[in-house]
């Protein structure tokens, strides 16, 4: 299906967890904001109304997505390092050559965070590694040039 969500079962966690706190806590204290900023009378020069409005409004659209993703979730299972190649859900460990060793894990778009040492698999990196095996010489093809990393680990 064009509309599935890949994630992993902590990503898929982490936002629900993220959904609660919008809708239980965030989305009724900005309920009480607006309604305090219109007891302050006229709406069209009242910033306070007009800054909870536009937080409300980015709340509502991250809790819509946040929806969409539950909705339309596919689980990333850890793949068994057996088969020798990287997949989705692997941690992949790896070197530039002279370069200090990195990790990374690779998750669907919606958790992708590189500095939290997780990639999509859409990424020029995620798309390089998969289908490799330790000691393979990978290519990887960014906007900004190529580089070549090798494998020493797959978890």
């Amino acid at each position: 299906m064009a509309n599935d969500v890949h994630i992993t079962p902590e990503g898929l966690e982490a936002v629900r967890k993220e959904l609660d706190v919008l809708t239980t806590e965030r989305r009724p204290s900005i309920v009480a904001k607006i309604k305090a900023a219109r007891e302050l009378g006229d709406l069209s020069e009242n910033f306070e109304y007009h800054a909870a409005k536009n937080e409300q409004g980015m709340m509502e659209a991250r809790i819509r997505e946040l929806e969409a993703i539950i909705k339309n979730h596919v689980l990333i299972e850890k793949q068994a390092a057996r088969s020798g190649l990287v997949a989705m859900g692997n941690t992949v460990r790896f070197a530039e050559h002279g370069a200090d060793e990195e990790t990374y894990r690779i998750v669907g778009p919606a958790e992708a965070d590189p500095k939290a040492g997780r990639v999509s698999y859409e990424s020029a990196l995620g798309k390089a590694l998969i289908g490799h095996r330790v000691g393979d010489e990978v290519e990887i093809k960014t906007p900004s040039g190529a580089y070549s990393v090798r494998i020493t680990a797959i978890e």
